[in-house]
């Protein structure tokens, strides 16, 4: 090798060997996902994210939660636990523990009779407004989703029933039922028939319903009409070339594809129909609170009432009041079964 070569060679190994030592004595360079590094403005801004990712949703619902605890299910517990005491309305500080006596006087055979008799009013009561209101709700969405001239206005005067109060239309209904002066009576004076809507059982109950089914039909046609308007047109088109008729599309094609929204109509309804208590009080005047002068028309509510301010009552107008939420969440678990039996056919 000649001397030069050799010199440059020497110098060559003399630099690799200080940039070695060079690269020895630095530190060490930290990996970009060490964790445990003191957290920076960066780090802390990415919690800051993540929580209020995590947290945000929980803050929203909770004004909801809040306003609930205190006006829904304080008072349901405080209610049941009324329900298990003798209270006085003008000394509500003085309870007495009953247990569930008030329970039991509620199905007892000659202390449970007006309770007996509120329940079954208000199943008849239910029962009359419900039905006929369902389905003339359905046949007037049925109308109403037809292309009518002013179909606009039409879909709004149904709901003006709804937007009257109970005792505006209360009001007007007791002139109509009348028994001396009634237009109703006056009508069926032609063929003979003079009921008395106040006294009788069936007459005052069936003019209740009138007064609850003239409110609500309105409704729940316009609930029924934008059920109607989710139907595929497809489906009518089908039916039209297999020659099905008007009434045939209706009946096989409309109230089918509806049926989970007749189902909520019809349960929705029949919980209103357990809390009605407006129209016969008010239809009953003087004796409201009795629902008529031999409870003819006294619901539950009209009861729970009636145990609770005139009689004083509180604790057993509590148990009424549980026990119409136990009657409740059964007419909600049978709907939930006939809800799922109709699913299980589409589903699988």
């Amino acid at each position: 090798m000649a001397p030069s070569t050799r010199a440059a060679a020497e110098d060559d190994s003399a630099a690799h060997q200080a940039a070695a030592h060079q690269a020895a004595a630095r530190p060490a360079a930290k990996p970009l996902t060490d964790t445990s590094a003191t957290p920076g403005p960066r780090g802390l801004r990415s919690r800051l994210h993540r929580f209020d990712v995590r947290a945000s949703p929980y803050v929203f619902v909770a004004p909801f939660f809040l306003c609930f605890a205190a006006f829904g299910l304080f008072p349901l517990v405080w209610t049941g636990w009324l329900s298990l005491h003798r209270v006085d309305l003008l000394d509500p500080d003085a309870m007495s523990w009953l247990g569930l006596d008030n329970y039991a006087r509620l199905l007892d055979a000659d202390r449970g009779e007006q309770f007996r008799n509120a329940l079954g009013n208000t199943v008849t009561i239910g029962v009359l407004s419900t039905v006929p209101q369902l389905l003339m709700a359905l046949g007037l969405a049925h109308l109403l989703n037809y292309r009518l001239r002013g179909r606009g206005f039409l879909r709004v005067a149904v709901l003006a029933p709804y937007a009257t109060s109970i005792a505006a239309a209360t009001l007007v209904f007791v002139q109509l039922f009348n028994p001396d002066y009634g237009l109703v009576n006056w009508f069926l004076s032609l063929v003979g028939v003079r009921p008395d809507w106040y006294a009788d059982t069936w007459p005052a109950q069936i003019a209740i319903s009138t007064v609850v089914t003239w409110r609500w039909t309105g409704y729940n046609a316009l609930i029924y009409l934008a059920a109607m308007q989710s139907v595929p047109k497809d489906l009518y088109e089908a039916a039209s070339l297999d020659g099905a008729s008007r009434w045939q599309q209706f009946t096989r094609v409309t109230v089918p594809s509806i049926r989970p929204t007749i189902l909520f109509t019809a349960v929705v309804s029949t919980i209103g129909a357990t809390q009605l208590f407006g129209e016969p009080l008010l239809f009953g005047g003087g004796v409201g609170v009795s629902g008529g002068s031999a409870h003819q028309y006294q619901t539950l509510a009209l009861y729970m009432y009636e145990l609770g301010w005139p009689s004083r009552q509180l604790g057993r107008a509590a148990a009424v009041a549980w026990s119409m939420l136990l009657i409740l969440l059964l007419i909600g678990a049978v709907q939930y079964l006939i809800a799922r039996r109709n699913r299980a056919p589409q589903e699988g």
